[in-house]
C-alpha cells in the first residue's frame, strides 16, 4: 500500500502547494489519515516540492529566463541601467536569503516541534485570519513592476515563516504582499518566483540526505520520487487554475478551509484522538 499513499500524497502536494492553504500541513494530516498514524516527513514533503517547482519553471519559463539572463548579463553594453529583470532578480535573492538562512538553522527544530499539530492548527487558524484581513483590506495598487527592495525583503521574511507546518508558503508571502498593496495577481506571481530557490534548495538538499541515509524515511527512494512526478503533472493544472480564479475571486474560501481544518485538528487534539507529535 505504501506506493499507492505515495501517490495519494503526490495528488495532495501538488493540489495544495501553491493554494494558500498549507501543503505540508495537508501531507502531514494525509499521511496520518491514510498511514496508521504516520507522519510522512519533512524529507519527503520537501523532495516532493521538487515536482511541483518544476511545474513552476514550466508556466513561468519565459519570464524567469528573461530574469535569469538580464541578471547574468547586467554588466554588459547592451543592458540597461535599472531594467527591471534584473531589478526582479536581485529582489528575488532578497527574498530568498532569510528562508535560506534559518532553514539551515533551525533544521531540528523543523523536524521536531514545529511538527506538532498544535503548531499547525494555530498557524491554519491565524494565517488564514490573516490572509483574509490582507485581502479584504489591502490596497490592492501595486503592480510587479512597482516592487521595491524593502517590500521583497518583508515578503522573504514572510516566506520564512513557512517551515512551519500551517502557515503555507505562498499563503504567507501572498498576505504579505496584499498587506503591502499589492495585487492578487501580482502578490502570486512574485510568490511563485521566489519558491523556485528556496524549494529547489531544501528538496535537493533533502534528497542528498535522503541518499546518505537510506532506509531513514517512511518512503522509499522509488515511491519518493514517483510522488514527485504525479505531484509536478496536478501542479501544471493547480497553477493555471489559481491564477485565473484569483483574476476574479478572492481568497475566501481558502481562509475559511484552513480555520475549519484548524478547528478539526484542534478537537481532534483536544479528545485524545491524535497525539500532538503523531508519527515522529
Amino acid at each position: 500500500m505504501d506506493w499507492l499513499h505515495a501517490i495519494l500524497l503526490g495528488i495532495v502536494q501538488g493540489l495544495t502547494e501553491f493554494l494558500p492553504v498549507s501543503s505540508s500541513a495537508h501531507i502531514r494530516l494525509t499521511g496520518l489519515v491514510l498511514m496508521d498514524g504516520r507522519d510522512p516527513g519533512a524529507t519527503f514533503t520537501a523532495i516532493t516540492q521538487i515536482g511541483t517547482e518544476l511545474a513552476v519553471l514550466i508556466y513561468f519559463w519565459p519570464v524567469i529566463v528573461r530574469i535569469i539572463r538580464k541578471w547574468f548579463t547586467q554588466w554588459g553594453p547592451n543592458v540597461p541601467k535599472g531594467d527591471p529583470d534584473v531589478r526582479m532578480g536581485w529582489f528575488v535573492i532578497l527574498a530568498t536569503i532569510p528562508i535560506a538562512v534559518a532553514g539551515y538553522l533551525l533544521q531540528d527544530m523543523i523536524r521536531g516541534s514545529l511538527r506538532s499539530l498544535w503548531f499547525t492548527a494555530f498557524t491554519l487558524i491565524f494565517f488564514g485570519i490573516l490572509l483574509w484581513l490582507a485581502d479584504r483590506f489591502g490596497r490592492k495598487a501595486r503592480h510587479m513592476e512597482n516592487l521595491r527592495p524593502i517590500d521583497a525583503i518583508w515578503i522573504g521574511l514572510a516566506q520564512m515563516l513557512a517551515l512551519i507546518p500551517g502557515v503555507s508558503r505562498s499563503g504567507a508571502t501572498t498576505t504579505m504582499a496584499r498587506s503591502l498593496g499589492y495585487t492578487r495577481t501580482a502578490s502570486s506571481e512574485f510568490a511563485f518566483l521566489i519558491a523556485v530557490p528556496a524549494v529547489f534548495g531544501a528538496g535537493f538538499y533533502e534528497l542528498a540526505q535522503a541518499i546518505q541515509n537510506p532506509g531513514a524515511e517512511v518512503f522509499s527512494m522509488g515511491q519518493t520520487v514517483v510522488a514527485t512526478a504525479v505531484s509536478f503533472v496536478i501542479a501544471l493544472f493547480t497553477i493555471r487554475q489559481l491564477m485565473a480564479w484569483i483574476k476574479r475571486h478572492s481568497f475566501l474560501p481558502f481562509v475559511v478551509w484552513r480555520i475549519a481544518l484548524g478547528v478539526v485538528i484542534i478537537a481532534a487534539l483536544s479528545f485524545g484522538w491524535v497525539e500532538p507529535l503523531a508519527g515522529n
